[in-house]
Parts: C-alpha cells; sequence; structure tokens
C-alpha cells in the first residue's frame, strides 16, 4: 500500500506576507518544493524534483510497471 503524504493547504489569495507556498501544480501534479523538504524533515526517496537530502532515484531500473516517468 503506498503511503499518502498529507498536504496542509495555505491561502496564497490575499497573504501579505512574501512565503513561498510549499508546492506547486505541474501537469496536474502537485511538485513540492525544497522549502516543503526541510520542514519535513526527511528524504522520503522517490526522487523528488526539490529533494534538499541529495537522492538521486536510479533511473535505469525503472518501475515495476515500466512507468518511467520520474
Amino acid at each position: 500500500m503506498a503511503n499518502f503524504i498529507r498536504i496542509k493547504k495555505k491561502s496564497v489569495e490575499g497573504s501579505t506576507s512574501k512565503e513561498q507556498p510549499d508546492y506547486y501544480k505541474e501537469n496536474g501534479l502537485l511538485v513540492f518544493t525544497e522549502k516543503y523538504h526541510q520542514k519535513r524533515g526527511y528524504c522520503c526517496e522517490s526522487g523528488c524534483r526539490h529533494c534538499p537530502y541529495g537522492f538521486e532515484k536510479d533511473k535505469s531500473k525503472g518501475s515495476p510497471d515500466g512507468n518511467n516517468s520520474f
């Protein structure tokens, strides 16, 4: 069973602070920022685009279903 990450939504509209959101949407997917990963405090080893921990997914292995979209 997959592990799901609960996302605490932040209101970006009407915000007076210059704080960046923890994620953004790209092609219908959530992309977590480096700041989000640092606040979480550990690496999930999923090959995230903005991983501050230096983890790089081994792309040569691919996924069991043959989908190498990461």
